[in-house]
């Protein structure tokens, strides 16, 4: 059958697939430091989270949920410029890319976390005055969106990526986050304290130094691949997005307000370029992100942490 007589089809020019082309590619070369994004990535990860315990049996009132993981994104160019309209300057247009991330148990493949979202490259502004900045979105089936807005490193890396310690340490709203290191007051977090109100049986292998500081699974991946692999860490882009600042935001439904509000959240994804032994170059991501739990007066740090490989 001829396209001039295909009821789907048509003949008019205005259809024909070969128009997008000349924008498509544009969009691509104008990702900027979100260009590596764009496949499929997958790998394992660790999540911690002080979830409420609503049955009055746990002394602290929450159960610490502790979870190895399987990941699954997927990242998918948005095929044009988006143009947001000025009226105090000119339009600006933003490029960037769709997502769906899927998370199972890496234990039982039980389902987890499901989310889509976007990440954003935004070209610098007049007003307000600021530099290029990134932003990702996300919406979470729990019932929360979150938009979280930063700014992208590129760093040359010379052996190990610096990847800073972090801390799971619990603490009173308002007050400061206590520093790395600082003991834990809670049972729930110390695996030398039998504690019905922590995951049992605990994930096979899973160590008090990743409770403590969970990046720390960040960084015993990546030296096992530069010191036991001969592999070595060329270059890497951190995407580092908060919603702290006034910037960005998280909006819930009021269940989640009044029982587990999310106020805050924090994450870097850190896209490594590396090359194994025999000279090969691959794309590696990994990420860390901190949301913040708020219930029983307390701040609960909920963590997440993975290291996934680019497959397409």
């Amino acid at each position: 059958m001829s396209t001039a007589t295909h009821p789907r089809l048509g003949s008019h020019k205005a259809h024909s697939p070969l128009r997008g082309v000349k924008s498509a590619r544009a969009t691509g070369d104008a990702l900027g430091p979100l260009k590596n994004l764009p496949g499929y990535w997958e790998g394992p990860g660790f999540s911690l989270i002080a979830r409420p315990d609503f049955s009055g049996k746990s002394p602290n009132g929450f159960f610490l949920q502790l979870n190895w993981l399987r990941e699954m994104i997927e990242f998918t160019t948005i095929g044009s410029p988006v143009l947001n309209r000025g009226s105090t300057q000119e339009d600006i247009a933003i490029y960037g890319v769709t997502y769906l991330h899927r998370v199972i148990d890496g234990e039982t493949g039980g389902a987890l976390h499901v989310e889509p979202g976007m990440w954003l490259n935004i070209p610098p502004t007049e007003s307000p005055k600021q530099d290029a900045s990134i932003a990702r979105l996300g919406t979470i089936p729990h019932g929360n969106a979150f938009c979280t807005v930063g700014m992208a490193i590129h760093e040359v890396v010379n052996g190990l990526p610096n990847i800073p310690p972090s801390s799971t340490v619990p603490y009173e709203i308002g007050s400061a986050p206590p520093p790395p290191g600082t003991r834990n007051p809670f049972a729930e977090y110390d695996l030398s304290i039998p504690s019905e109100f922590r995951s049992n049986p605990l994930p096979a292998g899973l160590t008090q130094a990743i409770i403590d500081d969970p990046l720390q699974m960040l960084r015993d991946t990546v030296a096992e691949q530069v010191n036991g692999q001969g592999c070595k860490v060329k270059e890497v882009d951190l995407l580092i997005t908060s919603s702290s600042n006034n910037v960005g935001g998280i909006a819930n439904i009021p269940f989640i307000n009044a029982n587990a509000n999310a106020l805050d959240m924090q994450s870097v994804f850190g896209i490594q370029t590396m090359v194994d032994s025999h000279g090969n170059e691959f794309l590696q991501m990994q990420y860390s992100q901190f949301a913040m739990l708020t219930f029983r007066g307390m701040t609960f740090p909920h963590v997440t942490v993975g290291t996934l490989i680019k497959s397409f």
